[in-house]
């Protein structure tokens, strides 16, 4: 199996193998917890954490929640190698167990290359399929491995971000001190309507891709440093899904 880790959901690697693919779950859903005053805490206390954190699928993948509609857990929950009825359990019993140890040899896997994770001949089929691609874009930051999946239109996405926040559309393009409101367009027009970074930067008045790409790494410090601007980022999210999937309809408040 092939599956992509979105970083930040602004940058894509390929995911070579089921094994990897494993790992790399655990590795994204300990992340909360392993970074800022978290990282200080004790080991139970972590898993407590852990286990309440809201903006996360985590609690869906353990049973403390219901599944959510536009997560396929499947290809993930099947590498436990148990039966259907025990998968969630032996499921936090894996990530769970990552609390206490750091797997270095995944994490030397992850660090070693920008694109993909995997095997030395998977890592490298990748870099030079990437380098094909970009000796044909117009701009090498317009290369991209997106997963196939539905998107949405700017001015739906623009829209939705807009009512959710109270502003007008124009302010989403206004360069601001301090402001999360391109931060989140940024994030939003890159994950819902499937655009590159560069086109992303047109249409918020950036001034390149690589500043659409600050603007994620800012929006995702910045939720996990505060909950009001997490659960913002939350709810227009929601919304998002549900033109997506439209039996999923809640108002926005």
């Amino acid at each position: 199996m092939t599956g992509h880790l979105f970083q930040g959901r602004y940058q894509a690697k390929l995911v070579k193998g089921d094994p990897y693919l494993l790992k790399l779950s655990r590795y994204v859903h300990l992340n909360p917890v392993r970074a800022g005053d978290w990282s200080k805490l004790k080991l139970s206390q972590r898993r407590i954490c852990l286990r309440n954190y809201r903006w996360s699928s985590y609690r869906s993948y353990i049973g403390q929640e219901k599944l959510r509609k536009f997560v396929t857990y499947g290809p993930v929950l099947a590498q436990t190698g148990v039966k259907k009825l025990r998968q969630l359990m032996e499921y936090r019993k894996f990530v769970e167990g990552g609390l206490a140890e750091t797997d270095e040899d995944f994490m030397e896997i992850l660090k070693k290359s920008a694109v993909a994770i995997g095997c030395d001949d998977f890592q490298t089929w990748v870099r030079d399929r990437c380098a094909e691609l970009a000796r044909k874009a117009a701009k090498p930051e317009d290369v991209s491995f997106r997963k196939e999946m539905k998107y949405l239109n700017q001015e739906d996405v623009l829209e939705v971000i807009g009512r959710c926040l109270g502003v007008k559309l124009e302010r989403l393009r206004e360069k601001r001190r301090n402001s999360i409101l391109r931060p989140v367009a940024a994030r939003m027009l890159v994950k819902y309507c499937g655009l590159t970074n560069r086109q992303t930067a047109d249409i918020l008045s950036l001034k390149s891709g690589v500043a659409v790409g600050l603007q994620g790494r800012k929006i995702v410090s910045l939720m996990a440093n505060n909950s009001k601007i997490a659960g913002l980022i939350t709810t227009i999210e929601e919304q998002l899904e549900h033109l997506i999937f439209p039996e999923r309809i809640k108002s926005c408040s």
